[in-house]
């Protein structure tokens, strides 16, 4: 697995293999289910991420949506669209974890 990925989250995949697979089976249904391309379906669930205040979401997110064919900018344009609907502090702590993705992917 990568090396990004929490212990906990690698721990509980190992603890529950089975269900771990089933969910991974059902995020790629859920992915396919709908006519947006990858790179789309990235940064819509980089928004919801973000509304979520979901750190580790959004990390995730940015790290798919950038090897989907996002650029950075694209990126930010999600994270600006948080401002107004979850507000300042939100906006800039994705902003924050957005840029760490970035520096480590360099």
């Amino acid at each position: 697995m990568p090396e990004h990925l929490p212990d906990v989250y690698v721990s509980f995949r190992e603890r529950f293999a089975d269900i771990a697979d089933q969910q991974d089976a059902l995020a790629r249904a859920v992915d396919a289910a709908g006519p947006l391309d990858e790179k789309t379906t990235r940064l819509v669930k980089l928004g919801i991420a973000i509304g979520s205040q979901a750190d580790g979401a959004v990390r995730s997110n940015v790290r798919k949506a950038l090897a989907a064919g996002a650029t950075e900018a694209e990126i930010e344009q999600v994270i600006l669209f948080g401002l107004t609907t979850r507000g300042f502090p939100a906006t800039v702590a994705a902003w924050k974890w957005m840029n760490e993705v970035v520096v480590e992917q360099a």
